[in-house]
């Protein structure tokens, strides 16, 4: 799959964090196939979310040098920054979802970007916000991400055919 993949602030956070070895190894697993492939995809925000997580609450937490580096690196992801755009779409997804306002800018940011993946431990596993599936990279591995995409519903078309209008069949006459 050549599609985009969402990261959120948790996936980039545990590659560092040696106190959950089993979600570190998977964050890290995820984080090599997603830089080799160049499909990785954040935001502004989470870039902050990050910085903020890793020198703060991170025990022990990283250095401000350390934690500026690996967002420098970050950087090259081309991340999304909150523009109209974000902020137009996170508006419109918690009045459909009802989902915090953080949570709605990173899914809107994943859909400006065009990701059907997001990873993150923060929404629902398996939910499906506008086209952008959620999955727990602490669930699913790295191998299985086709099955991910597998699982994504057909959205109907909004739009009229082409085409004659169709005629709507006579109904049976009611005695």
């Amino acid at each position: 799959m050549t599609a985009g993949v969402f990261v959120d602030t948790n996936v980039i956070a545990y590659a560092r964090d040696s106190h959950y070895p089993e979600k570190k190894l998977a964050a890290e697993k995820w984080l090599d196939v997603l830089w080799r492939e160049q499909r990785a995809r954040t935001s502004v925000q989470v870039l902050n979310d990050y910085y903020t997580t890793v020198t703060q609450k991170l025990k022990p937490g990283l250095s401000r040098e350390a934690a500026w580096e690996d967002v420098q690196l970050l950087m090259s992801w081309n991340p999304q920054p909150i523009d109209l755009k974000v902020l137009t779409r996170a508006y419109e997804l918690e009045k459909q979802y009802r989902l915090s306002w953080w949570d709605c800018l990173v899914v809107g940011a994943a859909q400006v970007q065009g990701c059907v993946l997001l990873l993150t431990e923060d929404l629902q596993d398996g939910a499906d916000y506008g086209g952008v599936s959620v999955r727990n990279p602490f669930t699913l591995g790295v191998a299985d991400e086709r099955s991910a995409y597998a699982a994504l519903p057909k959205l109907a078309s909004r739009h009229r055919g082409r085409g004659r209008p169709r005629r709507n069949p006579p109904r049976a006459a009611t005695v």
